[in-house]
């Protein structure tokens, strides 16, 4: 659907623009050759970020080239320099065929609709400009990187809710803030360098060099990222977990204020794997992941403990707010369905999963981090030898 329709815009805008003059092939050429170069430069760098990355939002770089060629060049030049690009970009990455004409599709969807809102305005003029007139250009300029950045952030978000197998998490559909400062970043790039084009092209030399670091940056945020994140849920790992975690219990332990671990485990895991598979089991992973985030606040810390046990810090929570966020946890992994596949990949939805949970609050139970963390897991096992699908609250120390 959205290869048809971006393939009848562009034929549309092909015949309906006027022949580009020879400053525009002279522009296009530029931002070309500099957006080639970058490409071939930081292959390296993609195919590692590609193959790291669980399939989720990927943001490219190639941005700083393909954006200020909307705003500078007639829209079939633009377009054809977005086909170039991300035509070197599939032979470096060896994305399925299906997933390269999905993501090209919406880069170019993006272009036109961000040139049909730079046609509300006066032709683009990034010379001879005065005080007023400068502020007026760099706000059009603005908004077209808004229109830009939304544009492929809904048309890949629909794709995403539309093709995922499972139930799509914000993370999924829209990324993570790491994945949206990037791209922030790569519209003020592809900013400057509509100007830099427009009034000094030879300075595009310098944005090349900006767009090979950046790709080495990136790189090196999401490495940062990835050693701290589980790959199959999207959590953090143990690692990760206790980073924050230490971070948040200590501040609320600073103000005085009670702090929660919650210990949760789902029950049988092990029957899902033997049943159905592994991709079944994980797929059962990822989905409880998303229902974790949704039952709590942007400020709790979840993490995976490990195989089927989740672990949740809940700063500012006492026992009875904890005891009514475990059972509201329950409650939402109970009510789960998990579309998936079976062992043979027959279709198949896992439902009625129960958990156990086990709770430690501080200052009641424990002063560290760590203690907390040993008396909750040993509340998820009573839980467990009581009957399992229920919220258990550890009992004090015997010296209280």
């Amino acid at each position: 659907m959205i290869e048809a329709l971006t393939v009848v815009a562009m034929v549309w805008l092909t015949v309906t623009t006027p022949a580009p003059t020879q400053v525009d092939w002279f522009r296009f050429a530029a931002l070309a050759i500099c957006a080639t170069i970058h490409i071939q430069m930081s292959r390296r760098q993609e195919e590692r970020r590609r193959s790291t990355r669980k399939p989720t939002v990927h943001i490219d770089l190639t941005g700083i080239w393909s954006f200020p060629a909307v705003v500078v060049l007639p829209i079939h030049l633009a377009l054809l320099l977005i086909v170039l690009s991300r035509t070197q970009r599939w032979f470096v990455a060896r994305r399925p065929l299906y997933r390269f004409t999905f993501s090209a599709g919406s880069m170019l969807l993006a272009a036109m609709v961000t040139y049909g809102v730079l046609v509300l305005f006066d032709e683009r003029r990034l010379t001879e400009l005065d005080v007023p007139s400068s502020f007026a250009e760099f706000g059009v300029l603005g908004l077209a990187g808004l229109v830009y950045f939304g544009a492929q952030a809904l048309i890949i978000g629909a794709g995403a809710i539309l093709l995922s197998t499972t139930k799509p998490s914000i993370r999924t559909v829209l990324g993570t803030k790491e994945d949206n400062e990037l791209e922030a970043l790569t519209i003020a790039l592809g900013i400057l360098t509509a100007i830099l084009v427009v009034n000094i092209p030879a300075a595009l030399a310098i944005m090349v060099v900006i767009s090979v670091i950046g790709n080495r940056i990136a790189e090196v945020r999401q490495l940062q990222v990835d050693v701290r994140t589980d790959p199959k849920t999207g959590l953090l790992n143990m690692r990760g977990w206790h980073e924050a975690a230490e971070r948040a219990f200590e501040r609320a332990s600073r103000a005085n204020s009670p702090s929660a671990v919650l210990m949760v485990d789902l029950d049988h895991f092990k029957s899902i794997n033997d049943t159905w598979g592994h991709p079944a089991g994980d797929d059962v992973l990822e989905v409880v992941a998303a229902a974790l985030r949704s039952a709590t606040r942007p400020g709790d810390v979840i993490g995976r403990f490990g195989g089927e046990e989740f672990v949740l810090l809940l700063p500012d929570m006492g026992t009875p707010e904890a005891v009514a966020a475990g059972e509201r946890i329950r409650e939402t992994v109970s009510g789960l369905q998990v579309p998936t596949t079976d062992k043979r990949g027959g279709p198949v939805a896992i439902a009625g999963r129960t958990t156990s949970v086990g709770i430690a609050v501080y200052p009641q139970h424990g002063s560290e981090l760590d203690e907390l963390l040993k008396i909750a897991d040993a509340a998820v096992y009573e839980a467990k030898e009581n009957g399992r699908d229920q919220v258990r609250l550890a009992s004090l120390p015997r010296s209280a």
